[in-house]
């Protein structure tokens, strides 16, 4: 026989992730204009620059190092934009 009571389980951040939706339903082509902004400097810098993972630990160490791939990737911009003048 089924019990009477009943349990609803709700994640802590459930709303977070509501909201979120929302947010993309009301803009949808947000994620495209995401993945044309924002996805392609990863892409380039792992397939390019062959930063496939990580070589330090520690959150500080990787954080130097995913700076430095930044850094590199937008000096790579910069001199294709600017061009090589020397």
């Amino acid at each position: 026989m089924p019990s009477k009571e009943r349990r609803i389980a709700r994640w802590e951040h459930e709303q977070v992730v509501e909201e979120v939706q929302r947010r993309l339903d009301s803009d949808p082509d947000a994620m495209r204009r995401r993945r044309e902004t924002v996805e392609h400097p990863f892409g380039t810098i792992k397939t390019w620059m062959g930063a496939t993972h990580f070589l330090m630990k520690r959150l500080r160490n990787v954080a130097a190092e995913m700076a430095l791939h930044v850094l590199a990737n937008n000096l790579t911009r910069v001199m294709n934009i600017v061009g090589n003048r020397a």
